[in-house]
């Protein structure tokens, strides 16, 4: 049982070993292909690229994960940005107060943290226009063709009032 033992922990570390071989020759790759004739400029992308992977290696949230993976899969620098972002937003949409704008922006980006937040920014912020317009009479009519959108309300009052 010990041997057997001592042979998958054997195992499992040549294989983390050629994980991490197959990642730095991955990286340099990646370097090699965006400055194929400058050294220095590989060298720095693949320290970014690698400081940047360890960095994608500790962080936690599986949703906010999968959002920075599937938008750019091979960059991992890229993946830190999109992943601190995302996750930020997600963080920002659980705070927000007006439930009927934020499940707007919920309908409109469901897979999308950041685009909910800038959506949920950009319709309140109309909402609260249209709650201060006096002409009645484009607003009912803007209000009319889009009944869910206030940013499309705004656009349409301010067409029809001026």
């Amino acid at each position: 049982m010990k041997k057997l033992s001592l042979i998958i922990g054997l195992l499992l570390f040549s294989f983390s070993v050629l994980m991490a071989q197959s990642i730095e020759s991955k990286i340099r790759e990646f370097a090699k292909r965006e400055y194929p004739s400058d050294t220095k400029m590989q060298t720095y992308v693949y320290n970014k690229q690698m400081s940047a992977y360890r960095y994608m290696q500790t962080v936690s949230d599986s949703e906010v994960i999968k959002i920075a993976t599937r938008e750019y899969y091979n960059d991992y620098a890229m993946q830190q940005y999109t992943y601190n972002k995302q996750l930020a937003a997600k963080n920002y949409m659980k705070t927000v107060s007006d439930r009927e704008v934020k499940q707007f922006s919920l309908r409109q980006y469901p897979n999308d943290f950041s685009m909910q937040k800038y959506t949920y920014d950009k319709q309140l912020g109309a909402k609260n226009y249209m709650n201060s317009v006096t002409n009645y009479s484009a607003k009912t009519k803007a209000v009319r063709k889009y009944p869910y959108d206030y940013s499309m309300q705004k656009y349409t009052y301010d067409k029809l009032a001026y």
